[in-house]
């Protein structure tokens, strides 16, 4: 389980700049509308819903930010009404947190997560879930062969989603699981060849990924330690065979490592975009490892694939952390739920926009 023997010290794995880029300042600002309850670690995702494009939030953790507040609550917000309501729960029978969601021809798919008992004994959970926004229902598909929670989760070809690294039960793993929505079947792609994290960020845009920071794994004097990862890995995938993938280190971004940043991919821009995201490694309730409160970040940034560099693009109207994903819908960007600066689990739906 995510429980360190002793506080971290401070440590930073690399340290490098970025390219930035002279941009107008985007449009950012909270929305008129909230989810039905606060809500933080909550898997996202947008599809056309029964009343057109919907935003979508799959479990997390609640207000109270104890082992009884994790959540397996589902809220869905129409964009066009600016109106949210609690929809049919995802099926299990305890909470999830740092679960994924991904959409693929029109269904939603829920991997994973963990569940915190009692005692704080966590466990990476194997289910996966297709949701279907026309009927409201969960089907459930075959289980990961490796249990992944706090992993980046992204789709491929309208058919295949990748699941990156991650924490499974008592430590980071490297692997690349490849589920296949078509078949129901899971197949391992090329290893991730960075540091294996938990709560790193990631998007997709044509045939390439992008994932950024988390949190790594040291072990000093016999005991383990939790340390921010900054690192940026670029992985390009093999249209012809999926599970090829080339992976290969960038520079990082600005500033320091971030943890559950928000992320997504923009097809049409060619880039990856990141936004918020906590400055201090925690492991749910935003106290970080080392007993000092993770302060969230209130930048957002790309990573622009067509010329291998990073662009600064604004700030966000709130600044947030704890996210599982990012939501686009038309022009906008939208960031559901998170904590605020005081480590408060928030209702607000923060959104943006970015100049092309």
């Amino acid at each position: 389980m995510k429980v360190p023997i002793v506080s971290i010290a401070a440590m930073l794995l690399i340290l490098t700049g970025c390219e930035r880029s002279a941009q107008p300042e985007p449009l950012s600002q909270t929305a008129s509308f909230a989810l039905p309850e606060a809500i933080s670690n909550n898997a996202v995702a947008v599809a056309d819903g029964p009343d057109g494009p919907t935003l979508y939030s799959f479990n997390g953790l609640k207000a109270g930010k104890s082992w009884k507040d994790t959540s397996n609550a589902a809220f869905a917000c129409v964009i066009a009404t600016e109106s949210c309501k609690i929809i049919a729960s995802v099926p299990v029978t305890e909470g999830r947190l740092a679960s994924a969601a991904v959409t693929v021809a029109g269904k939603i798919y829920i991997f994973g997560g963990y569940t915190v008992a009692k005692n704080g004994d966590e466990l990476s959970t194997p289910e996966v879930f297709a949701f279907d926004p026309a009927t409201g229902r969960y089907e459930q598909k075959t289980d990961m062969p490796t249990p992944v929670d706090d992993a980046v989760a992204v789709p491929y070809q309208n058919r295949f989603i990748y699941l990156i690294s991650g924490w499974h039960d008592e430590a980071n793993v490297s692997v690349v699981q490849m589920f296949d929505t078509q078949t129901g079947a899971w197949t391992e792609a090329t290893p991730f060849p960075g540091t294996p994290v938990f709560g790193h960020a990631g998007g997709i845009a044509g045939d390439s990924i992008i994932v950024s920071d988390g949190v790594a794994t040291v072990f000093a004097d016999g005991k383990r330690k939790f340390v921010p990862a900054k690192l940026s890995w670029r992985g390009d995938i093999d249209p012809q065979n999926p599970t090829q993938i080339t992976w290969r280190g960038v520079d990082a971004h600005a500033g320091s490592a971030r943890y559950r940043m928000a992320a997504i991919g923009d097809a049409a821009g060619q880039r990856v975009i990141f936004a918020g995201g906590g400055d201090n490694p925690y492991n749910y309730d935003g106290i970080g490892y080392d007993g000092v409160p993770a302060k969230p970040s209130g930048g957002f940034f790309a990573y622009d694939l067509k010329s291998d560099s990073w662009q600064e693009l604004g700030r966000l109207a709130e600044p947030s952390m704890d996210h599982r994903g990012l939501a686009k819908a038309g022009q906008d960007y939208y960031i559901l739920g998170g904590m605020d600066e005081a480590q408060k689990v928030t209702d607000r739906i923060v959104k943006f926009r970015i100049s092309n």
